[in-house]
């Protein structure tokens, strides 16, 4: 639960970031390639839950 949470601020203090890019004050290069690194771990946190994978023998 803490690490979704986590992940999720990260994501959007790379949208923030991100947002600066777009004024120029950072690198775009820098900034593009965090907020899909961010979003991607974000969602994939999010959507890693136990889930039921048959019966083992």
């Amino acid at each position: 639960m803490l690490m979704r949470l986590i992940f999720i601020l990260l994501a959007v203090f790379a949208a923030f970031l991100n947002l600066l890019g777009l004024l120029r004050f950072i690198p775009m290069y820098i900034t593009i390639p965090l907020l899909f690194v961010s979003i991607y771990l974000a969602v994939y946190f999010y959507n890693d839950r136990k889930q039921f994978k048959g019966f083992h023998s």
